[in-house]
């Protein structure tokens, strides 16, 4: 997926940021998903999470299964793409995907 046709807001820094799309071109009509990480401190980033407008975790059940199988697909290659963004390969530090959703969303 080409997400950078239909991004709205990028903020991407060190310590974390977001990225905000939207889905219209997924088939939901003015809906917007977004990919988010947190700074753990020490320069050290939490894992890559995810959120949309269709639904909220404590509302998942409400969505029927196909629309959360469609939304858990987009959110999976939202956050690989926005963990591509901000994941720094050098040899001093490099994390795999897999490695950083091991870590927690905060510090706190």
């Amino acid at each position: 997926m080409n997400f950078e046709e239909i991004t709205i807001r990028k903020q991407i820094s060190t310590r974390g940021g977001g990225i905000e799309i939207d889905l219209t071109p997924f088939g939901f009509e003015g809906e917007m998903m977004a990919a988010y990480q947190n700074y753990l401190g020490g320069g050290l980033l939490g894992k890559v999470c995810v959120n949309d407008t269709i639904r909220r975790q404590s509302f998942r059940d409400k969505q029927s299964d196909e629309v959360n199988a469609r939304l858990d697909e987009i959110s999976e290659q939202l956050k690989k793409y926005f963990f591509s963004l901000t994941n720094p390969d050098s040899e001093w530090e490099s994390q795999t995907y897999e490695q950083n959703q091991n870590m927690p969303e905060s510090g706190y």
